[in-house]
């Protein structure tokens, strides 16, 4: 049995190889963090639908996370390349480089990411730049924050033990969780002005106006 397994393993590196060499890199870099950013993005619905009867799975808002998640994987691919060529370290021997590799990817990676979410999905979801501006300003710093407390310690392994192609895959594996976390940060907002509509509205039904009225009101809020 333990033989099989090994077996197996052994054939499943083979067939995966190929994707880790050459051009071949990019395109599993790309796909991969657009797929993992489009499955947090899922996972984050499943629970807004648990959480809120009558609220429906969104199948566009995933779309527009898996298009920011694929247009970040090229920049992923050669940011790494980029670092290893300028810092170059091997192992705990290296680790005074490693250290500077993680420096520089917290206060210029990261920050830039950040802004990059907020702006690329305001835009694929028809927000104007004044509009993803101010959610930016809103939310970067609790976003960069958070950030802090979880990458460092990820990279820190990253940049010792991982081989350079396999530096964006490494990232896509722990990064369902963040990706969710990014999710409820960017529809945080909208949920809750959503949720304070419908219990207004439920208030100025009891208390004898009609929802009608109020959507005649202010048709603004009952297209959120």
């Amino acid at each position: 049995m333990a033989s099989g397994g090994w077996r197996w393993l052994r054939g499943l590196r083979a067939v995966g190889q190929p994707l880790f060499q050459g051009r071949a890199l990019l395109v599993t870099n790309t796909l991969g963090c657009g797929t993992l950013m489009a499955a947090g993005d899922g996972v984050r619905q499943s629970w807004e639908l648990r959480a809120r009867p009558g609220q429906k799975f969104d199948p566009r808002r995933s779309a527009s996370m898996f298009a920011v998640g694929c247009s970040m994987g090229p920049f992923l691919h050669y940011w790494y390349l980029w670092l290893d060529h300028l810092l170059p370290a091997s192992g705990l021997s290296g680790l005074r480089n490693v250290l500077r590799k993680v420096l520089i990817d917290q206060l210029v990676a990261s920050p830039l990411l950040g802004i990059w979410y907020f702006l690329g999905i305001g835009c694929l979801e028809g927000q104007t730049l004044d509009e993803s501006c101010q959610e930016l300003r809103d939310k970067f710093w609790e976003f960069y924050k958070a950030d802090w407390c979880v990458w460092p310690a990820a990279q820190l392994v990253n940049f010792l033990f991982v081989p350079t192609q396999f530096r964006v895959t490494y990232i896509n594996g722990l990064t369902l969780g963040w990706d969710t976390y990014l999710s409820y940060l960017k529809y945080r907002l909208h949920s809750r002005v959503r949720s304070s509509w419908a219990y207004d509205n439920l208030q100025t039904t009891a208390g004898g106006w009609g929802a009608g009225h109020r959507q005649r009101e202010d048709p603004a809020l009952s297209a959120v």
